[in-house]
């Protein structure tokens, strides 16, 4: 028979060991998990580009040179993962505001942000078509920082981050010009508030019905640094991820509210 100081011991030990398998089996063995992202399950994109995100009935793409902006930017890929991942690689808090992820890289410092992402975005394009006296971005005094030999994907990824460091929002919207009437929006045009900080989201494509009406999608990057990721949309789930474009002051997105006044193209 078992002492009863040891039976209380041998008790004690299986509260303990119970305990902690109970744990061990809750832990999220990969904490970047696909399937467990703060409670938020992120399901796989079918998507393998921009172009290929469906329209709704009635919708057909604006006609784009293939070679212009607006192609390059339907062409980009897109993960099939729809989680989106910080420069650091932990994922994002906030897991509802995404459609699908770009398949670009976001670097692995804090730096490619809202506005950030932007030039990105334009420079990947400019680099690809060689027009590399044409990549040139400024800062808020108007300084330029123009892309110098040699012109190879290291450099460049060296002179992103340096731009990225001296230019953002207020700078951006700066070098942009303004759009005098929303209805003419085209993939490629940005809408921006410079500020310390603003923020900005990209134009990545539009369509349009027969009678006239467009609908447009929005990508961003955000605070701290992450993923570019196409958006959703908030406010019409029925239309989401496109916005349509109407008489609303306020364009709402996930994490930010602009106005119809903010719409610039370069």
């Amino acid at each position: 028979m078992l002492h009863p100081t040891t039976k209380k011991m041998d008790q004690f030990l299986l509260i303990i060991f119970l305990k902690v398998l109970l744990v061990s089996c809750n832990m999220n063995p990969d904490p970047l998990s696909e399937k467990a992202v703060h409670g938020t399950i992120t399901p796989a994109n079918p998507y393998k580009q921009i172009k290929y995100i469906p329209l709704p009935e009635g919708y057909n793409r604006t006609v784009e040179n293939t070679m212009s902006f607006a192609g390059y930017l339907r062409n980009i890929g897109l993960k099939e993962s729809t989680t989106v991942h910080l420069f650091n690689r932990q994922a994002k808090l906030n897991q509802k505001a995404q459609f699908a992820v770009l398949d670009i890289s976001v670097g692995d410092r804090d730096l490619q942000q809202c506005a950030d992402a932007v030039i990105r975005l334009r420079a990947e394009y400019m680099y690809a078509q060689k027009q590399f006296d044409k990549i040139v971005f400024f800062d808020y005094d108007n300084k330029a920082y123009p892309f110098q030999e040699p012109f190879n994907r290291e450099n460049f990824n060296k002179y992103l981050n340096r731009v990225f460091g001296m230019c953002g929002s207020a700078s951006l919207a700066k070098q942009l010009k303004p759009v005098m009437h929303f209805s003419t929006i085209q993939p490629g045009d940005v809408i921006i508030r410079g500020g310390f900080p603003g923020h900005a989201v990209m134009v990545i494509d539009v369509a349009e019905n027969a009678a006239g009406k467009k609908i447009y999608l929005l990508a961003q990057s955000y605070m701290p640094a992450q993923d570019i990721h196409v958006l959703v949309n908030p406010m019409n789930a029925d239309l989401s991820p496109w916005y349509a474009v109407n008489d609303d002051h306020f364009i709402e997105t996930p994490e930010y509210r602009f106005t119809r006044n903010e719409l610039m193209k370069w």
